[in-house]
């Protein structure tokens, strides 16, 4: 932290998990320290088989987009402090991990209750539903996903063998109307993403005709 009171306030990046019905909070996860690159990809989803040459022109859908980035995670200026950090003391960053990893695991009651029912002889059971996660990435950035990645170096290990740092690297698949309809919070939310998308295109400058030396086209 800087004590120049001018400074601006920095935003943390990270996720936050909803109810995919009601959409209640159920956990918010921000990264301690924000990643110094963002990569992301676009792939567009064109009309296919013979409409390629009937109508070039359509999309039948957003394009599938995907995110990828590194995040640290560094318990050493906790250590400084153990009085104040007590988690970091006995677990390094393994809380913190923790947090991270236990969204691509289902909830373990509902393993065991799903078990007990398979037990009972009951014919189908449902998969276990994981919360809606969100990424957000600034104000006009809070998109839903899937995470399609996710791996882990963990560094500097204490005497109990506790990570002290550790890198996430995190892949994540954009999950537009297409996947969760109009109808879905998590659609809705896509839409507005899209949408403060396009109000912002309408705010670049585009140039004009005479950049590429043209007149007119011919």
């Amino acid at each position: 932290m800087t004590g120049f009171p001018g400074s601006p306030r920095v935003l943390k990046g990270g996720l936050i998990l909803i109810d995919p019905v009601s959409g209640a909070v159920r956990r918010v996860i921000a990264l301690q320290y924000n990643p110094d690159q963002l990569t992301r990809s676009l792939q567009p989803q064109t009309a296919g088989g013979s409409a390629a040459y009937s109508e070039p022109l359509r999309l039948k859908g957003p394009p599938i987009e995907t995110f990828k980035l590194d995040a640290e995670i560094d318990a050493t200026d906790q250590l400084e402090f153990p009085e104040r950090n007590p988690a970091a003391v006995s677990l390094g960053v393994q809380a913190q991990l923790a947090l991270l990893e236990t969204i691509v695991y289902p909830d373990s009651a509902a393993l065991i209750a799903n078990n007990q029912l398979a037990m009972a002889g009951t014919l189908e059971i449902v998969p276990v539903q994981a919360p809606l996660t969100l990424f957000v990435w600034g104000k006009d950035r809070v998109v839903p996903v899937r995470l399609t990645d996710f791996s882990i170096v963990e560094e500097a290990f204490d005497a109990q063998l506790n990570p002290i740092r550790a890198k996430v690297s995190l892949g994540m698949r954009v999950l537009s109307v297409n996947d969760l309809g109009y109808d879905d919070k998590g659609g809705h939310l896509y839409l507005v993403y899209q949408q403060r998308k396009e109000q912002m295109a309408g705010r670049a400058s585009g140039g004009s005709l005479a950049s590429f030396g043209l007149g007119g086209l011919p």
